[in-house]
């Protein structure tokens, strides 16, 4: 059961302040009164200048915020104190956050030591949360049991700010497979054998697995419970112009759960996720949600160079170009308000927002 009180006309202002309903893309940039060109294609300011915020489809190479760099670490998820419920309230900051809730609701069973749970409902159109820091090649393992219900989808990927991504993905009721995929700046490279299946797991709802995904500069390997399952090597996605198309871009980490199998889905999406949804299915009409579980999530990072001491961030360099944009170390700061005085006022008024949510009312039952 859950109670939710949102004051919408705020809601509202927030996003008056921060957004310009106008697409962006690489031809089409963003203005400078609202720079940044964020992960959905519009213009804005703000939380649009992070995470998942375009370079090269931005006012400028530097307009969005550089992307706070990789540490090592294990997450776990024994409380959700390292976790911003709603990633519009976030301002840069990676050592305060380790993860951001983009959409959705989430919350801890407290059982076995500590697990997440990603709801999906009929209204909130799923949960994804996104991690703070981003990686710049490395190995990321996660701990999780899927979803078993037709047309429910859940996801543990990487993506890029320019679309690079790496995913496991397990759709609907196949609860014996696991699917992996890569894709380059938002397309599947052409000639590539994408979309392959692992099959004969042992139930993916019941049991836990460790999902891998091992990114370095010349090989990413899909590895399920430490055994290698898929490799695809840099060299074999060369295309004849000389291009590699090969995820080369850092990434953020994201986990979720979403509805596929529902109204204006395309068909064909629809009977990959395994059919519409049955919003009366007796899990979700006894507990009114669907569900994931994360028990942890392990990242050891492989930058190509070590960064510096006083390494803080990516940036995306001088070559703006939407085949090989080069990526450096930086000592710029990743905050909102770091480098611009101004945005002091944006933060205060997020911080009022921080308040009245804090005043929200959410308990859930599993």
């Amino acid at each position: 059961m859950h109670s939710l009180t949102v004051v919408l006309p705020v809601a509202l202002t927030l996003f008056a302040r921060s957004a310009l309903a106008t697409s962006c893309n690489a031809t089409t940039p963003c203005p400078s009164a609202f720079p940044c060109c964020s992960e959905f294609g519009f213009c804005g300011k703000d939380d649009f200048c992070l995470g998942g915020c375009n370079p090269l489809a931005s006012n400028t190479l530097d307009s969005c915020k550089p992307n706070p760099v990789c540490k090592d670490a294990t997450h776990t998820f024994t409380d959700n104190s390292r976790i911003l419920s709603n990633a519009t309230f976030f301002n840069g900051n990676a050592s305060e956050y380790d993860w951001v809730v983009d959409k959705g609701s989430i919350f801890n069973t407290n059982s076995s030591g500590g697990e997440l749970a990603m709801l999906l409902t009929e209204t909130n159109g799923g949960t994804r949360l996104s991690s703070t820091r981003y990686l710049h090649y490395g190995t990321v393992t996660a701990k999780m049991k899927t979803g078993r219900w037709g047309g429910v989808v859940t996801a543990f990927i990487t993506m890029s700010d320019i679309k690079d991504e790496i995913d496991w993905e397990f759709p609907g009721d196949a609860t014996t497979e696991a699917q992996s995929n890569y894709f380059w700046q938002g397309y599947i490279p052409t000639g590539s054998n994408n979309g392959q299946t692992a099959k004969g797991l042992s139930d993916t709802f019941s049991n836990y697995h460790d999902y891998t995904i091992d990114w370095q500069p010349k090989a990413l390997t899909f590895s399920i419970d430490g055994k290698v399952v898929r490799t695809i090597n840099q060299a074999d996605t060369v295309d004849p112009q000389g291009v590699s198309r090969y995820p080369s871009t850092p990434a953020r980490i994201q986990v979720s759960l979403w509805p596929a199998g529902i109204d204006g889905a395309s068909p064909g999406t629809v009977t990959w996720a395994g059919g519409m949804i049955n919003w009366k299915d007796p899990d979700y009409v006894s507990a009114g949600h669907f569900y994931a579980l994360v028990k942890s999530i392990t990242v050891k990072c492989a930058d190509p160079t070590a960064p510096a001491a006083d390494t803080t961030s990516y940036v995306y360099g001088t070559n703006k170009t939407a085949e090989t944009p080069s990526v450096a170390f930086s000592n710029q700061t990743t905050l909102l308000n770091g480098a611009d005085p101004t945005l002091a006022s944006g933060l205060q008024f997020r911080g009022a927002m921080v308040v009245a949510a804090a005043l929200m009312v959410v308990s859930y039952v599993l």
